[in-house]
């Protein structure tokens, strides 16, 4: 079932002036409910302009945004209502943590959303555990907090207003290997546990490779991909003129495809890739040990 949909979506900036340009051009997709959507593009391939269109904080030249069926600007004055249920999670979102203590910070969505002290302060110890906050760090001051606890306690803060969609805007941007991993990991385990609609933009292939469904694919302002991951991604050298590049691990697979090691080419992970590759070279080796 269709939870957001666009309908020849465009953007243009600066309309009239010698800096006009078109950001999203002429852009129809469906995105369904409960799935993990990636979003990739090159840099001005048109893609956050795209997103921020999907919750209204940017309105439409022409063409339409629908949620659940309905045009969100139908009524502009209950556009605050559709950030809500398309909660949007920005690129470096611990810079907008502002709240005495971590626990206000989480609470202050789902307060203006009309719920009671005790409704958000529930909604708010639920996100903080689905991020990996622990409890102890409520308390505090958000500016106490490392660079990704500042990050978890940002998307806790939308989590908690329990969007149907949640859009996050390179939510791994300037954390560590480790960091990355574990926020990954996180958001993973709450689309499973709460079946939301994710949807994930990122310049990390192997991110976008290990956790979206489908991805979504921009190239100068319009969709060129809306496909599975793998079937995406076996399109390398289509999407390497685009100025994007498949994960690392794909590309050593394919490479190793070329030269004649039976492996699936689409392969998108190190663990994947392992299963096919053990075996292939203990058939090579029968009388050595793996």
């Amino acid at each position: 079932m269709t939870v957001l949909e666009t309908r020849n979506l465009t953007y243009k900036y600066g309309i009239g002036t010698p800096f006009e340009k078109t950001a999203v051009e002429d852009v129809s997709i469906q995105i369904e409910r409960g799935e993990f959507l990636g979003v990739i593009g090159h840099t001005g391939s048109g893609k956050s302009t795209l997103i921020q269109m999907l919750n209204g904080l940017i309105r439409p030249t022409s063409g339409q945004v629908l949620l659940e069926g309905k045009d969100i600007w139908a009524e502009p004055k209950k556009i605050r209502d559709v950030r809500f249920k398309v909660g949007m999670v920005f690129q470096y979102p611990e810079y907008q943590l502002f709240e005495e203590t971590v626990l206000k910070d989480i609470m202050f969505g789902p307060k203006n959303m009309g719920l009671s002290d005790a409704q958000a302060q529930a909604r708010a110890e639920e996100a903080a555990a689905f991020t990996g906050l622990k409890a102890e760090l409520l308390e505090k001051s958000p500016f106490e907090l490392s660079g990704g606890e500042k990050r978890r306690a940002a998307i806790a803060g939308v989590i908690a207003m329990d969007p149907e969609v949640l859009v996050l805007d390179e939510p791994t941007a300037g954390l560590d290997p480790r960091g990355r991993d574990v926020l990954l990991t996180q958001i993973t385990q709450y689309h499973k546990k709460r079946g939301n609609t994710v949807l994930l933009v990122s310049h990390s292939m192997e991110d976008i490779g290990r956790t979206a469904d489908r991805l979504l694919v921009m190239n100068s302002s319009r969709c060129a991909y809306l496909a599975p991951t793998q079937e995406v991604f076996a399109q390398s050298g289509r999407l390497e003129e685009m100025g994007l590049r498949v994960p690392q691990i794909t590309k050593i697979v394919q490479a190793l495809e070329r030269l004649g090691c039976p492996v699936d080419p689409s392969t998108l992970t190190v663990d994947h890739a392992l299963k096919q590759l053990i075996p292939y070279f203990k058939q090579l080796n029968p009388g050595k040990e793996s």
